[in-house]
């Protein structure tokens, strides 16, 4: 038998062992050039399938698509060997598993070629694009520093180009998975869709306990990308590619191609990956946060490990007649995953509470928060008005839609200080439709009251008539006025000066705010009197009733600080509390003598 001395079998497992593993953080591994890439080249990637065990699989590269994703971004494509992805083919949460050749690092694997396809043929986004990341950082404008700041704000999520590779097969992004954890079915049927346009998979999931190694990064490692915490978790997940002193690269393709962003880093751990002919999966859990993701760009991603960032509070109180029930979450602070987040969390805690019911009516009440401003209230009546569509959801996009405005104002960049959502629910479907309106008598005189009459019908009820006093204000114009009876929504949608604030035309965000908080309430009907007089809006002011010589002198100096001009003014406005959501408008005319 052979005899080999201790010392120099320890040294020979030494060797063995660090030819077998990837390179450690505290590395700075060779770049292996992408000029020196050639089909038929042998190498390794590093990923985890179960647990946090790195494991090795093999390689081989297929050939160098030029400009395959954009002008001078390069993939290389690779066909990845051995019985397990056999299996699994390319898995979602593999992008970033870094890849070698002869021990020098060449890439992140980030794309999959086609569904349903028999072999694991992936695209690897060569090293050199993802390390331009660096060059993105230090190129960021100053003003683009401090917790709020945002790249600018796009509709949708930008996801990694596709990239022909055949005749009916796409060279396509690598699924991030989206782990949920407390998310219900309910949830995900209403908001699915919008994750799924991220380029994202939703699987189940879970939290995991911190663990002083959670920092301990190495290539091969998975990170989750927090976006929601608490009560309701949502967390992205990416395969490490690089750990250099406390930055990683991660991912090889964008999340969500953002730019310049601040989201929490978190440590990911794979319970197991789920073999599919459609599409595998890593099915992680995500544990204590170990740093702050900071640029999210096309070819990867970068993270500093350390604290992670300022997030949103949103606490949601359900208060039912059995019960109360309080919710607390942490949001991400983005323009454009914030407002769908927000909703998503509001919706899910309101349909999670065994005391809710179908058919009730919600009363939300709140306010957000924003430094340095006063606060937008929220303050309306929530009815389903079918059976396919619940309170709760049209309640979620409501909020939605005012935090939207709050973020996507073009003043500043808004930093939230937190959301309170306070909920009740009321027993009934409580709304009504306007059916017709008639007067008591159609022509008056400036200062006297005329009785308006309002035919209602309210879900599954007996119409009924409701009063509305109107006085007319002494100033009135006399003529031919149009009286306009609705609902806050009609008025909300049409109103002058809210109108011009949706347009740019204020001298900020302060402004915008108070002109939110006057907006009507749903639960109320409205009575608006319009007569054909001018009105000027100049920023957040109105000014009806303008003589024609203040109209000649704004004309001479050009509209001065976004003053516009409209023929109609609103001589008065009565409501009336109704406690329940009314909808619909009719028109009528009263003359003044």
């Amino acid at each position: 038998m052979l005899s080999i001395s201790k010392p120099w079998f320890y040294a020979l497992a030494l060797v063995l062992l660090l030819s077998a593993c990837p390179l450690r953080a505290a590395d700075n591994p060779p770049i292996f050039p992408l000029s020196d890439v050639r089909p038929g080249l042998k190498g390794e990637m590093y990923t985890i399938f179960s647990g946090d065990q790195i494991q090795k699989t093999d390689l081989e590269v297929i050939g160098v698509l030029h400009n395959a994703v954009g002008p001078k971004l390069d993939v290389i494509l690779v066909r990845l060997l051995g019985d397990q992805v056999q299996q699994t083919g390319v898995v979602a949460g593999m992008s970033g598993s870094p890849v070698y050749f002869d021990g020098k690092l060449a890439g992140a694997l980030a794309l999959k070629l086609g569904t349903f396809t028999k072999e694991a043929i992936g695209g690897v986004t060569p090293i050199q694009d993802m390390l331009e990341i660096e060059q993105s950082r230090t190129t960021d404008s100053p003003q683009a520093s401090g917790p709020s700041a945002v790249s600018e704000p796009v509709d949708a999520p930008q996801t990694f180009a596709v990239a022909g590779a055949g005749s009916k097969q796409l060279l396509v992004p690598i699924e991030t998975p989206l782990i949920a954890t407390g998310l219900y079915p309910e949830t995900l049927a209403k908001f699915g869709k919008i994750f799924s346009s991220w380029g994202m998979t939703v699987m189940a999931g879970g939290s995991a306990a911190p663990s002083p190694d959670d920092k301990d990064l190495k290539p091969g490692d998975m990170v989750g990308i927090d976006l929601v915490r608490g009560d309701l978790s949502i967390s992205s997940g990416c395969t490490v590619t690089m750990v250099q002193d406390n930055r990683i690269l991660a991912c090889g393709h964008p999340l969500f191609g953002f730019g310049k962003v601040e989201m929490p880093l978190s440590r990911a751990h794979v319970v197991m990956t789920l073999a599919s002919s459609a599409a595998s999966t890593k099915i992680i859990t995500t544990g204590a946060t170990i740093g702050t993701l900071t640029q999210d760009r096309q070819t990867a991603v970068m993270g500093v490990l350390g604290a992670g960032p300022n997030m949103i509070p949103l606490d949601i109180t359900l208060d039912t007649p059995a019960a109360e029930k309080k919710y607390h979450f942490e949001v991400i602070e983005s323009p454009q995953l914030t407002p769908t987040l927000v909703a998503a969390a509001a919706y899910n805690g309101i349909i999670g509470s065994p005391a809710y019911g179908e058919g009730s009516t919600l009363q939300l009440s709140g306010t957000i928060e924003v430094k340095g401003h006063t606060s937008v209230h929220l303050d309306d009546l929530f009815a389903p008005a079918d059976q396919s569509t619940p309170a709760p959801f049209y309640l979620a996009t409501q909020v939605q839609a005012d935090f939207g405005r709050i973020f996507a104002n073009p003043y500043e960049s808004p930093q939230i200080g937190r959301i309170d959502l306070h909920v009740k629910a009321l027993p009934e479907r409580r709304w009504a439709t306007i059916d017709s309106a008639w007067l008591d008598r159609s022509v008056v005189s400036p200062g006297d009251t005329v009785n308006v009459k309002v035919l209602l019908r309210p879900y599954r009820g007996a119409a009924f008539v409701q009063d509305i006093p109107v006085t007319i204000p002494p100033q009135t114009v006399t003529g031919n006025l149009e009286l306009v009876i609705s609902d806050a929504e009609f008025l909300n949608r049409n109103v002058q000066s809210l109108a011009a604030g949706t347009q740019g035309q204020l001298p900020g965000l302060e402004e915008m705010i108070q002109l939110i908080n006057r907006e009507r309430h749903n639960d109320r009907l409205y009575a608006t009197l319009l007569q054909p007089t001018p009105t000027v809006l100049v920023e957040d002011k109105e000014m009806p009733n303008i003589p024609a010589s203040a109209i000649n002198v704004l004309n001479q100096r050009q509209n001065p600080g976004g003053a516009r001009l409209l023929w109609q003014s609103t001589a008065g406005e009565w409501s009336v509390q109704m406690h329940q959501v009314i909808a619909g408008q009719d028109m009528l005319t009263i003359t003044v003598k």
